[in-house]
């Protein structure tokens, strides 16, 4: 599957979106279909730290384990699946457009393995949609944290 990007401007100090983005304990706050998401090493939490996610696509829910590659503290998170049926890399970057804003870039890399092969293209779409909104949500700063 050809790479995802996508950018989003958040309202809201770089160093606070960094934090929130890089603890994926949050995900389920912003990720449409993420049912939980825990850390599975101690802290703190930086390169070689893993954690277990479920999420819910396709009728199906998924169980992913994630390794964390790159943690450049307030700017750049990379981590990679290391179980389920996605092969996923996901690099997140927060960079700092003024004192209260900042741009967060994803780039989503993947392949959809075994039932979720039979999709295609069409379930390229389907994640280009969601991972556009949810980061479209993420925009909205101050909601997601708040809930």
């Amino acid at each position: 599957m050809k790479p995802i990007q996508v950018s989003v401007d958040v309202h809201a100090p770089a160093d606070e979106v960094f934090a929130f983005v890089a603890d994926f304990e949050n995900n389920p706050k912003w990720q449409h279909g993420m049912r939980s998401c825990r850390w599975t090493s101690p802290s703190p939490h930086g390169a070689g730290s893993t954690y277990d996610q479920v999420a819910h696509f396709l009728g199906k829910d998924i169980v992913s384990s994630f390794v964390v590659d790159e943690h450049v503290p307030g700017r750049r998170v990379k981590i990679h699946s290391t179980s389920g049926p996605f092969p996923i890399i996901e690099t997140r970057v927060v960079e700092p457009l003024s004192d209260d804003r900042c741009r967060v870039v994803a780039l989503v890399e993947g392949d959809a393995g075994g039932f979720f092969r039979l999709f295609g293209p069409l379930l390229r779409l389907m994640v280009q949609r969601s991972v556009r909104a949810d980061y479209a949500r993420l925009a909205d700063f101050r909601s997601v944290t708040s809930g």
